[in-house]
């Protein structure tokens, strides 16, 4: 991608006024976002890439279980270049890595994935054989770690877009 970028083959998305960023793919383990403006020139980048990484390594790509989605995008052009890639059209909000992408996050359904997980994870802890001081490691121990993976995602998405101020 930082390829592509250099040689004006892929056109990322631009962030600020004065001081452009541009901000083209966040990546973790087997998940990759890209984030580009609309143009054939980068849905037909974005499919050779994928075709050279599978060429240059023993990976493939799941185009299948893939999505493209636009912002202030017409659906009918977001359809013809999903067929192209051969991927499914996608919407926001969607999750990605257990988080929410496109929602606002002044909204509680939101926060309804995280608070579900909290959820899920203190409903196992209600045995009477656990002590108070037991059940307060557990607290500490398991759901801080949750609270700040969800505050460290947002600093990996803005932490490009917070230079510029």
């Amino acid at each position: 991608m930082n390829s592509l970028l250099a040689n004006n083959l892929f056109t990322g998305y631009r962030v600020g006024s004065s001081d452009l960023t541009v901000v083209s793919h966040l990546q973790f383990t087997d998940d990759t976002l890209i984030w580009g403006e609309k143009s054939w020139a980068n849905i037909r980048a974005i499919h050779d890439v994928f075709l050279l990484f599978e060429k240059l390594s023993v990976l493939k790509v799941n185009f299948s279980i893939s999505h493209l989605v636009g912002v202030n995008v017409a659906n009918s052009w977001l359809y013809k270049a999903a067929k192209v890639l051969n991927c499914k059209m996608g919407a926001t909000p969607f999750v990605y890595l257990g988080m929410s992408i496109g929602e606002n996050a002044r909204h509680l359904s939101f926060w309804e994935p995280l608070i579900n997980r909290l959820k899920a994870r203190l409903s196992g802890w209600k045995s009477k054989h656990l002590p108070l001081s037991g059940r307060l490691v557990l607290l500490k121990s398991v759901l801080s770690p949750l609270r700040v993976y969800a505050l460290s995602f947002f600093q990996s998405l803005l932490s490009p877009l917070l230079n510029l101020f």
